[in-house]
C-alpha cells in the first residue's frame, strides 16, 4: 500500500513540476494580454477624444448643415397642404391657441412679478384635442353626407315607384 501512496506522491510531484514550468509562460501570455489591452483601450480613449475635438471646432456647420437638410422636403410638404383649404383652417386656429398661450404666460409672468398669487391657468396645447376635433368634424361631415346620401336614395325610389305607377 505504501508503494500505492509512494506512486501517486511521485505523479502529484511530476505534475506540480511541469504545472510550475507552464505557469510561468502562462503568466507572461497574460500580462502580455492585459498590456496590449491597455495599450487598445488608450488608443480608443485618444480616438475618442480627437474625435470629440473635431466635433466641438465643426458643430455647428453640422447643426447648420442638419437643420437645413430638410428644406425642400418641407417646402413640397408645405406647398401640398396648404393647396387643401382645411389645413388652411387648421393653420388658423393653431395660431389662434398659441396668441391664447402667449397671453396666458405673460398674465402669469406679470402676477409672478408682482408678487401676486397665480390664478392664469396654465397654457396648454392639446395636440391630441385638436386631433379629436379633427376626428369630430371628419365625422359630422360623413353623417351629413350619409344623410344626404339617404334623401338621395329615397327620392331616387319614389321617383321610380311614380314612374312605375
Amino acid at each position: 500500500m505504501a508503494t500505492e501512496i509512494e506512486k501517486a506522491a511521485e505523479r502529484v510531484a511530476k505534475l506540480r513540476a511541469q504545472a510550475d514550468k507552464l505557469s510561468g509562460p502562462l503568466a507572461d501570455a497574460q500580462a502580455q494580454l492585459e498590456a496590449a489591452q491597455e495599450v487598445e483601450a488608450a488608443r480608443r480613449a485618444e480616438r475618442a477624444a480627437d474625435y470629440d475635438r473635431q466635433f466641438v471646432k465643426n458643430w455647428m456647420e453640422r447643426a447648420d448643415e442638419a437643420a437645413h437638410s430638410g428644406d425642400d422636403a418641407h417646402a413640397r410638404f408645405v406647398e401640398a397642404l396648404s393647396a387643401e383649404p382645411w389645413f388652411a383652417a387648421y393653420v388658423e386656429y393653431r395660431a389662434a391657441r398659441y396668441r391664447r398661450m402667449h397671453v396666458l404666460t405673460a398674465a402669469q409672468s406679470a402676477q409672478t412679478a408682482l408678487g401676486d398669487v397665480v390664478t392664469v391657468p396654465e397654457a396648454r396645447l392639446y395636440d391630441a384635442q385638436i386631433l379629436d376635433e379633427i376626428r369630430r368634424a371628419i365625422e359630422q361631415q360623413a353623417s351629413a353626407l350619409g344623410a344626404q346620401y339617404a334623401d338621395e336614395l329615397r327620392q331616387a325610389r319614389e321617383d321610380h315607384i311614380s314612374r312605375k305607377g
